[in-house]
Order: C-alpha cells, then structure tokens, then sequence
C-alpha cells in the first residue's frame, strides 16, 4: 500500500512534550513556552491551561489547571518541592479523580512514586523534572518521554538555543493507521502506551485484560477507560448516544463508526479538545 501522508495541520501538537518544557521552562526562569504558546493556533485544552499557568506562575494568584492532571501532578509536586505554597482550581471530572495529596511523597524514589494513583508516571515525572537523576530501566513510557525531554532541554540550554517542540507522534500513528484501515485494511498496530488503548481497543488490537493489565493508571483518567470504552463500544453497535466526555474515548468510538459505517450520535464532540482540537475536520478533510 503506498504510503499516507497526512497534513501535518490536522494533527495536535504533542502536549505531554510542551508541558514537560513548559514546566523546565516555568522552574529555571525561562518564557520561552509563554512565546510559543501565545503564537499557536489550534491549541488543545490541556495547553491553554498551560498558557494560562504560564501567565500567573509568578504571582500569587489561584493557578488554574483545567482538566490537566499531568498538570495538577507536576505543578502540585513543584509546589511542595520548592515550597511555593500554591493553591490550585480544578475543573471537571479531575476534581473527582484520585490525586495523592500528600507533600512527603517528594523523599519518594521514582519507583515509589509510580506506585501512586493507579500507577500513573506523572508524580517520578515530577521528580525528574526537578533534577532527580535516577534512570530506571524499563519505565513507563512517558517517563522515558520525560527523560528524553531533560535531556533535550538541557541540551539546547547549553547551546543558548530554546527547546523543540513536537507533534503528537501517537496520534499522528493513530490516524495513518486509521486511514489504512478504512481502505479494508488491517494494518499491523501495537500499542505502545496507555493513550493508545481506546483506540486499539475499538480495532481489535488489543482486549480490555491486556489493556487494564499493562496499563493500570487507565482506571485513572477523565473516565475509567478499560470499562467506558467497552460500554461506549457496545452502545455505539446498539444505535444508542454516546454520552462520554472522554476525550480518548470519543475519537476513538467516532472513527470506529466511519470505519463501520454506523452513524455514532456523540452528546459532547467538543471533548475531544483536550488532545486533539483538530480531530472533526480531519475527520471530515479524510472521509
């Protein structure tokens, strides 16, 4: 099959990346990210509550996370580290999301800290960002991510250049196999990370055993995800309306029912803002 070639202004930016160097950035008294994200467009809601954060970090106001728990976990682990006594607002299903709230757990080793919230990376992320030099061998995916993004911002600091941003490289793999699929194809696709699991799930790439097996810190999201995607999947095959706020999950039931056919009547299409605020029209632009 000839290669697909998607343009590139359908796909996010990587938000896991720009708000580990945000947060770089925002701790060793750079604005380069404050620049960056006031030029962009089409910005997901996790980076407009970065840019917001960007915009009061220095002051004593509230700091408004959004929906963002990568956000609240980094932000709140800085607090405690550097004893800024912020105070944070939270919105959403975030504010019923089991977040540790306990500022001891900075003495914590990376290992211990990926036991907390149902495994997530994002508490040893903090700790990486904040200098912890640890590297530990076979680590979650996005903490190899944030030890890559030390590396990268480090390294462009010692050359007197700003850092690099990125696309979204998960969703980028998500849509070219997507595209390959509705050509009654079945492409070979493996899931590398736990953003990966709605939409493995709903293509037959993956079971909801394997997924809650090898990424626990699904339970933890803006939905239970092992369990919303498998109600959502069996509504969506019994004509009903799909009332999930899930990001992940909605792209992932809408492109199942364009492979399938199946009109999917989605209650909250602008949830998919978070990651991917592009995701209608490149929906609509690949039909």
């Amino acid at each position: 099959m000839p290669e697909i070639h998607i343009d590139k202004k359908y796909i996010p930016l990587d938000k896991s990346w720009i708000i580990r160097m945000g947060i770089l950035d925002m701790i060793n008294g750079y604005g380069d990210i404050q620049k960056f994200l006031s030029l962009q467009e089409n910005l997901g809601d996790d980076l407009l509550a970065l840019e917001k954060v960007t915009n009061v970090w220095e002051s004593s106001d509230l700091i408004d996370v959004g929906e963002s728990g990568t956000l609240y976990r980094l932000l709140k682990f800085v607090s405690w580290k550097l004893n800024l006594n912020k105070k944070f607002i939270t919105h959403g299903t975030l504010a019923e999301r089991k977040v540790t709230d306990d500022p001891e757990i900075i003495y914590l080793s990376q290992s211990e800290l990926l036991k907390l919230d149902n495994n997530t990376s994002q508490w040893a992320t903090a700790s990486v960002l904040l200098g912890d030099s640890e590297r530990l061998t076979n680590s979650p995916f996005k903490l190899r991510l944030s030890y890559e993004a030390v590396e990268h911002w480090k390294s462009q600091r010692e050359k007197r250049e700003s850092w690099e941003p990125r696309y979204d490289e998960t969703i980028l793999n998500q849509a070219e196999v997507y595209l390959q699929i509705l050509k009654v194809e079945k492409p070979i696709f493996i899931p590398k990370q736990a953003e990966d699991f709605c939409f493995a799930y709903v293509f037959g790439y993956i079971t909801q055993d394997e997924g809650e097996k090898r990424w626990p810190s699904l339970r933890g999201h803006e939905s239970d995800r092992v369990s919303e995607m498998k109600n959502v999947l069996e509504l969506a095959r019994d004509n009903e309306d799909i009332s999930s706020k899930d990001h992940r999950v909605v792209q992932a039931i809408a492109m199942w029912g364009k492979v399938n056919r199946k009109k999917v009547n989605i209650k909250y299409p602008e949830s998919v803002n978070k990651s991917w605020p592009q995701f209608w029209k490149f929906l609509e632009a690949y039909n």
